[in-house]
C-alpha cells in the first residue's frame, strides 16, 4: 500500500502519542487508593519488666484550630522586610508573641493541588499530579480531614474549592470559590472573609480552615514586586489579627487552648508563577501561635526550616488524631516542648512507629537501615525510662535519661523521614518498558523511511505482509506470554495487567506490527542498498555545510539532554543553534553572490550583477530538489538582491535583542532583563509607545497577503487588543482621563474573539473552496494565509504587553527569511521545515518560558473570560504557551502552499516535523527511564518530561494539519499537470 510521506508521518506521531502516555502512566506514581486494611490501633508505651497502662492516643493538645492558609505565602513576604513593612501584626508575633515560626520547604510540582495533599495526608504527592490539579478527584488517601471527620469533629472551610473537591461530605459547612480565575484577587478573599466574624462568635466548630488565593492571583498577574502584594499582604496581616483577638478572647473561656496556624502552600518565583523547584518556589511561611507556647521575655529565635509534610503530623498530634498512615513527616517538636516529659516521649514514639512500619511497607531491607536501628535503640531505652517513671523514681537520673531518649528519638526521626521520602517513588517499569518499545519503534521507521519520505516521489510503500506473516503470529505469542508471566508474578500493581485481556492484547499486537514493520523496512533497505551497489547511478545528492549544521546541531541538541544543567538552561542551546544557523546563511548568501559554480572569485562584479548571473535551470522554483541552481535571484531587484546578504544580520541581531527581553532558565533568572524595566511602574508610557509601534508594525508585516475582509478585521482587533490592556491596566490610553476604576477588560477581548473566529471562519471558508475546485490555488493560499493571521490576532491577544516585540520580531523573521533566503538561495522543503523548526523552538524559550512549569503564564487561560472554564481556559493557555512552535508551522504551511509542487512538499515538512519531534523524545524516555533515581528526577527531569509529552501532542495536531493542507496541495498540481 503506498501512503505519501506526510500521512504516514502523522500515523507515527499518532502511535508516538500513545506509545509516550503509556511511558508516562508508568513514570508517574498513580494516585494512592484507599487502603483495604483498617487503621492500626495506637502502639503501647514501651516498657521493661513492668506493665505500662498507656495503650491509647494521647489527649488533644488544643480545643479549637483555625489554619489560614495563604496561596503563594513566599517565606520573605512574613519573615522578610515585606513583612516587617506590611504585617506588622504577624511581625509581632513572630518576634515576641507566644508563636513558633518555621520556613516549610514544599517539594516539586508546587502547585496547590499536590501541596494541599502534602499539608493533610504528610506524603509526597506524585509529579502528575500537576495535571490532576485542574480537576482535583477525591483524596482516598489517609489524611488529617478524614481523621477529624471520623472522630466527630466539625470541620467548617471557606476558600479555594479545590479542599471541596478532595474531601467532598467532610465539611459541616463550606463556601468554595475559584481558584483558576487569575484575573480576580479581591472577591476571591471577600467571599472568605464575609463568613470570619459570624464563624468566630460561634462554638460548634473544632477546626476551621480558610484559604485566600488573592496574592497568588497578584503574583501570575504582576509578579512579586507588584504594589498590590503590599495591599494584599496588609489585608492578611488584619485578617490574621482578628482571628488571634477572637481566638484569645474565647480562650478565657474555654479549658483548653487554642492553636493559630498561618501558612502558604508555595511559594512564588521572580516572575509570579511557580510549579518547579527553585528556593523562591518551595519556601513557604509557617506560623504556629497559641498560649500554650512559653517564651522567655527577650527571646528571639530565627525561622527553623522543616519539611511541609510535618504539619500533618502536627497537627494530627495537635487534635488528638491517629498520624496519617503514609504521612512521611515528623511533628514539629516545639508545639509539645512545654508538656510533661512522659508525653513528649510518648508522642516521639508514636510518630517513630508511624514511620517504622511506613519504611517496612516499602522497603524489604528496611531492619539494616539506620533510622530503624535508631529507632529501636529509642525504644529500648524508653522502655527503662517508663520503668524508672512508674517506680516514682524522680531522681536526676530519671531526668537525663529521659533527655537521651529524646535526643533518640528526634535524630531517628529525622533518619526515618529522610529513608521513606527517597521510597516514595514506585515505578511501572512494565509499562514504561513497553511504551519506550513504542516510541523506539516509530522512531526505528521514520529513521529508515528517510530515503522514501524525502525522495522525489515523497511516498512510502507500506507493507501489509508483515500483520499477517507468521513473524507477527509468534511475537504476539512471545509478547502475550510474557505479559502473562509479569501479571502473575508482579508483587505490586502494573498498569497494563489491569487492562482488559482484549486491550492489552491490542497494545501487545501494535507492539508487534511495529516490529514486523522496522524489520520489513530494513530488509527492503539492505536490498535495495545491494542493488544500488550492483548498478550504480550518479546521485544528485550532495551534502552542504548547511546539511551538516542540521545533523549537527540535532545530534548535539540530544546529546545535551543528559546534563540536568543544560536541561534547565535549554534555551542557550536553542539560542546558539539559530545563531549559529544565520551564520551559516551568511555565508551561503555570499558564496553565492561572489563565487561562480565552479567555487572561481567572479571578477569585477557587484554582488547585485553576481547574482543576476547564476543560470537558470527552471522556470518555477522546485524546493522538493536540494540545492538547484535559484532561479528567483533574477526575480529581485538591485536593492532586494543586497538585502538577501543583509538578512541574515538583521535576524542575528534581532535574536539577540529577544535575549535581553525576558531572561529565562534556572541560573540567570531573576536577572534583570528589558522586561522587567518596561514592566514596571515607572516605565508604563514607554511600554505604551512599544505596545502601540509593536501592534502597527505587526499589521504591516500581515495584511499584505490577507483577504480585503480580513485586513479590515485584523485592524480592529489589533486596535482592541490595545484597549483590553488598557482597561486592564498595563498601558495608558489616550482617551481616558480620569481615574475611574479599571475593568477586567472582558468586553475588550471578547471584541478581539468576535474577529479572531471571524477572520478564521474567513480563511478556512477559502481553504474548503480549493479543496473542491482543485484548480484554485490563490483562494488556498489566501485562506491559509488568513488563518495565520487570525492565529498572530490571538497571540497577540494573550501575550503580555512586553512580549509583543516577540511576536513582532517572529513575524519579522519569517519575512525577511521567506522573501530574501529561502527562495532566492533555493533551500529545499526538508531544509525549510527544520530552519521553521529551530526558530519555533528559540521563540518558545525568546517569549519567557523555561522547562520550568512556574513560566507557564496561567492568567492569558482567562482572557476575556468571568470565570472558570475549563477547556477554554487550558486551551488559551496551551496555545500562548507554545505560541512561538504554533506560528512558525503555520508559517511554513503557507510558505510550502504558494510552491507549484505544494503537495509533495507539505507532506515532506510533516516527516520532517515528525522526525525532529521523535528523535529527542526517544533519546529522552531511554535517559530517564536510565535516571530515574536521580537527584534531581523530579525537579529538573520530569517537568522536561511533561514538556516533551505536550509538544508532541502539538506535533500531532501540526501534522494533521499539514496532511489535510498537503492533500489539496496534491489536488491542485494533479490539476495543473493535467493542463500542462
Amino acid at each position: 500500500m503506498r501512503l505519501g510521506c506526510g500521512a504516514f508521518a502523522a500515523g507515527c506521531v499518532a502511535v508516538e502519542v500513545l506509545g509516550v502516555a503509556l511511558f508516562l502512566r508508568g513514570f508517574f506514581p498513580p494516585p494512592v487508593r484507599s487502603s483495604s486494611q483498617p487503621e492500626p490501633p495506637a502502639a503501647p508505651e514501651p516498657s521493661a519488666g513492668a506493665s505500662s497502662n498507656w495503650t491509647k492516643l494521647p489527649p488533644p493538645l488544643f480545643g479549637k484550630v483555625v489554619v489560614m492558609l495563604i496561596d503563594g505565602l513566599r517565606d520573605d513576604f512574613v519573615f522578610g522586610s515585606k513583612g516587617v513593612k506590611f504585617m506588622p501584626y504577624t511581625t509581632h508575633l513572630v518576634e515576641e508573641g507566644a508563636s513558633h515560626s518555621f520556613v516549610a520547604e514544599a517539594k516539586p510540582p508546587t502547585v496547590t493541588m499536590p501541596r494541599i495533599k502534602a499539608l493533610m495526608t504528610g506524603s509526597l504527592p506524585g509529579f502528575v499530579d500537576v495535571v490532576r490539579n485542574l480537576n482535583s478527584p477525591a483524596l482516598l488517601e489517609d489524611n488529617v480531614v478524614t481523621q477529624a471527620h471520623a472522630a466527630g469533629k466539625r470541620v467548617i472551610f471557606y476558600g479555594d474549592e479545590t479542599w471541596v473537591k478532595l474531601f467532598p461530605k467532610h465539611f459541616v459547612e463550606y463556601d468554595g470559590t475559584t481558584s483558576f480565575f487569575v484575573s480576580d484577587y479581591t472577591e476571591v478573599d471577600d467571599n472568605v472573609t464575609r463568613h470570619l466574624d459570624k464563624v468566630l462568635k460561634r462554638g460548634d466548630w473544632d477546626v476551621l480552615i480558610l484559604h485566600y488565593l488573592g496574592l497568588d492571583h497578584i503574583g501570575h498577574i504582576s509578579g512579586p514586586s507588584s504594589p498590590l502584594i503590599g495591599r494584599k499582604l496588609s489585608e492578611m496581616d488584619s485578617i490574621l489579627m482578628r482571628i488571634h483577638t477572637s481566638l484569645q478572647s474565647e480562650e478565657r473561656k474555654a479549658l483548653s487552648p487554642s492553636l493559630l496556624v498561618l501558612c502558604g502552600d508555595h511559594g512564588m518565583s521572580e516572575s509570579g508563577g511557580h510549579g518547579a523547584a527553585s528556593l523562591e518556589e518551595v519556601s513557604t511561611a509557617l506560623l504556629l501561635t497559641s498560649s500554650a507556647f512559653s517564651r522567655k521575655p527577650g527571646e528571639v529565635r530565627p525561622p527553623e526550616r522543616v519539611q511541609q509534610t510535618d504539619l500533618a503530623a502536627t497537627l494530627a498530634v495537635g487534635l488528638g488524631l491517629p498520624i496519617p498512615q503514609r504521612s512521611v513527616g515528623r511533628f514539629l517538636f516545639p508545639v509539645v516542648q512545654g508538656r510533661a516529659m512522659r508525653e513528649q516521649l510518648r508522642l516521639l514514639h508514636l510518630n517513630a512507629v508511624q514511620l517504622s512500619r511506613l519504611l517496612h511497607a516499602s522497603s524489604p531491607a528496611y531492619e539494616r537501615e539506620p533510622g530503624f536501628e535508631q529507632f529501636k535503640m529509642a525504644e529500648r531505652l524508653h522502655g527503662n525510662w517508663v520503668r524508672l517513671y512508674l517506680e516514682d523514681n524522680n531522681s536526676e537520673v530519671l531526668h537525663n535519661l529521659g533527655a537521651k531518649v529524646r535526643r533518640q528519638y528526634l535524630g531517628a526521626l529525622k533518619t526515618l523521614s529522610r529513608a521513606v521520602s527517597s521510597q516514595v517513588a514506585q515505578y511501572d517499569i512494565y509499562s514504561m518498558v513497553v511504551g519506550t518499545t513504542v516510541v523506539l519503534e516509530v522512531l526505528t521507521l521514520l529513521l529508515l523511511s528517510i530515503p522514501q519520505a524525502l525522495g522525489a516521489a515523497a511516498e512510502l510503500e507500506v507493507p501489509l505482509s508483515p500483520v499477517c506473516s507468521l513473524l507477527f503470529y509468534l511475537a504476539f505469542l512471545l509478547l502475550w506470554a510474557m505479559h502473562v508471566v509479569v501479571c502473575t508474578s508482579a508483587e505490586s500493581s502494573r498498569y497494563l495487567c489491569s487492562l482488559a485481556w482484549p486491550m492489552a492484547g491490542g497494545v501487545l499486537a501494535l507492539v508487534s506490527a511495529l516490529l514486523c514493520g522496522v524489520l520489513s523496512t530494513l530488509t527492503r533497505t539492505c536490498v535495495d542498498g545491494k542493488l544500488l551497489r550492483r548498478n550504480p547511478t550518479p546521485s544528485s545528492w550532495r551534502w552542504s555545510e548547511l546539511d551538516f549544521l542540521i545533523l549537527a546541531g540535532t545530534v548535539g541538541h540530544v546529546l545535551s539532554l543528559g546534563a540536568s544543567s543544560f536541561i534547565e538552561e535549554e534555551h542557550q542551546t536553542w539560542y546558539f543553534l539559530v545563531s549559529t544557523l544565520c551564520l551559516a546563511l551568511c555565508h551561503e548568501s555570499y558564496r553565492a553572490c561572489f563565487l561562480g559554480d565552479s567555487g572561481e572569485p567572479r571578477r569585477g562584479s557587484s554582488p547585485a550583477s553576481a547574482l543576476q548571473d547564476r543560470s537558470v535551470h527552471c522556470d518555477v522554483l522546485e524546493l522538493d530538489q536540494a540545492r538547484k541552481s535559484p532561479s528567483s535571484l533574477d526575480r529581485l531587484g538591485s536593492r532586494e538582491k543586497y538585502m538577501v546578504l543583509a538578512s541574515p544580520w538583521l535576524v542575528l541581531g534581532c535574536c539577540r535583542l529577544l535575549r535581553s527581553l525576558n531572561q529565562t532558565g534556572v541560573q540567570w533568572a531573576h536577572r534583570p532583563d528589558l522586561g522587567h524595566w518596561l514592566t514596571s511602574s515607572e516605565h508604563q508610557a514607554e511600554l505604551s509607545i512599544l505596545s502601540a509601534l509593536s501592534l502597527l508594525a505587526i499589521f504591516a508585516l500581515v495584511q499584505s497577503r490577507c483577504s480585503p475582509l480580513s485586513k479590515g478585521a485584523l485592524a480592529l482587533g489589533l486596535l482592541g487588543v490595545y484597549c483590553y490592556r488598557t482597561a486592564t491596566g498595563h498601558l495608558l490610553s489616550p482617551w481616558q482621563q480620569d481615574s475611574k476604576d479599571l475593568s477586567r477588560g472582558i468586553i475588550e477581548a471578547r471584541f478581539v474573539y468576535v474577529f479572531v473566529l471571524g477572520i478564521l471562519f474567513t480563511g478556512i471558508k477559502q481553504v474548503l473552496k480549493s479543496q473542491v475546485l482543485a484548480a484554485d490555488a490563490p483562494a488556498k493560499t489566501v485562506g491559509l494565509w488568513d488563518v495565520h493571521s487570525a492565529l498572530v490576532l490571538l497571540a497577540a491577544l494573550l501575550f503580555r504587553p512586553h512580549n509583543l516585540p516577540v511576536l513582532l520580531c517572529s513575524l519579522l523573521i519569517q519575512t525577511l527569511m521567506a522573501r530574501f533566503i529561502w527562495r532566492p538561495l533555493g533551500h529545499g522543503a526538508a531544509e525549510v521545515t527544520v530552519m521553521h523548526c529551530w526558530f519555533g523552538q528559540a521563540f518558545f524559550y525568546f517569549q519567557g518560558n523555561s522547562n520550568n512549569i512556574a513560566t507557564v503564564d496561567i492568567s492569558a487561560g482567562f482572557v476575556g473570560l468571568n470565570t472558570y472554564v475549563e477547556v477554554p481556559a487550558m486551551f488559551l493557555t496551551a496555545f500562548a504557551t507554545y505560541a512561538g512552535p504554533v506560528l512558525w508551522a503555520s508559517h511554513l504551511v503557507n510558505f510550502l502552499s504558494w510552491e507549484p509542487s505544494s503537495g509533495s512538499a507539505l507532506g515532506r515538512a510533516c516527516f520532517c516535523y515528525a522526525l525532529l519531534s521523535s528523535v529527542p523524545v526517544s533519546a529522552y524516555i531511554v535517559l530517564v527511564t536510565a535516571l530515574r533515581y536521580h537527584l534531581f528526577i523530579w525537579s529538573v527531569f520530569s517537568p522536561k518530561l511533561l514538556y516533551e509529552g505536550m509538544h508532541l501532542l502539538v506535533t500531532a495536531a501540526l501534522c494533521l494539519c499539514f496532511t489535510a493542507v498537503g492533500r489539496a496541495g496534491t489536488k491542485a498540481d494533479a490539476g495543473r499537470i493535467a493542463r500542462c
